[in-house]
């Protein structure tokens, strides 16, 4: 292989288990993300994210199973490895090194780096290319850490709580960019985050972890629809919730709100449209962290 074959590359998990000692970090997961995609990585801390993340980007080897990267498996692939970018918010770069340098070593390294989007993110954090990492604050190490995701503009680039040091302005600043690069030039974006409004607006796919295991992975629209708020008169809502799964409730005098898991048909909307209920979508942040809760029993 001397590179990607399409915008993208697509990425495979066969009966993954990871072990770091008696921890299992990832229990037999299976999971399959589309090239040419932005997938959201999410999941609470400890849930695995960041493994997958690893994995992804050949940083090591699973305990058990095995991970594909455009059909092959990165582990010491030279070929493939350079089409990998991975950034954490931890961060990996050389502290002692001032950040022109940096970007000149991601430059000879990635046969896709875009030193224009480099520059013009500089401008857009305020970076002066001359600081060495180790002056920097830790928003700064940050918004360093997406220049150099962005502008490597790897066929997978993982984004790995990248953003977490940044303040909103900057973060918007990010998902602006992340989303105008991709769509001039697509490739497979995974992006993990805990900040699920903010990046909700990015996603075409969305993976949810929980402690070590795949809960949810399909596209977000999809995953959005398994979800609707019902508002109305309170005892015509409650009426509709019956023999439903509620995942909460709000009143207000004689107004009801009720959020439901549920896929509703056409008899359904037509029977809220006579009871004068108004169904709306839901956020993706809330269907989260309903299905994240470990009170919940699956």
């Amino acid at each position: 292989m001397t590179g990607p074959t399409a915008p993208g590359l697509g990425v495979s998990l066969q009966g993954v288990t990871q072990r770091f000692g008696s921890v299992t970090a990832l229990d037999h997961v299976d999971l399959q993300i589309r090239p040419g995609t932005i997938t959201g990585l999410l999941g609470r801390n400890g849930s695995g994210k960041t493994t997958v993340a690893t994995l992804l980007a050949a940083f090591r080897r699973p305990s058990a199973g095995q991970v594909l990267v455009d059909g092959q498996d990165p582990w010491e692939n030279e070929h493939l490895v350079p089409h990998i970018c991975l950034v954490r918010e931890a961060g990996d770069l050389p502290p002692d090194e001032r950040m022109s340098a940096v970007l000149r070593f991601v430059a000879d390294r990635r046969p896709f780096f875009a030193p224009e989007v480099a520059a013009g993110l500089m401008d857009t954090f305020a970076l002066d290319p001359r600081r060495r990492l180790a002056k920097l604050s830790r928003g700064q190490r940050s918004a360093f850490g997406i220049v150099v995701g962005l502008a490597s503009r790897a066929p997978l680039t993982v984004l790995d709580e990248v953003h977490l040091g940044l303040d909103a302005p900057s973060r918007y600043a990010f998902y602006d960019a992340l989303l105008a690069d991709y769509l001039a030039h697509p490739r497979t974006i995974v992006l993990s985050s805990h900040l699920i409004d903010e990046i909700d607006r990015l996603l075409e796919d969305v993976i949810v972890l929980d402690r070590g295991r795949v809960l949810v992975a399909q596209d977000a629209e999809s995953l959005r629809a398994r979800a609707v708020a019902v508002t109305g008169p309170a005892d015509r809502v409650e009426a509709f919730a019956t023999g439903r799964e509620v995942l909460g409730r709000q009143q207000l005098g004689r107004t009801a709100q009720v959020t439901l898991l549920a896929e509703l048909g056409r008899d359904d909307h037509d029977r809220a449209r006579r009871d004068g209920l108004e169904l709306g979508p839901v956020r993706l942040q809330d269907l989260f962290v309903h299905l994240t809760d470990p009170r919940e029993q699956r």
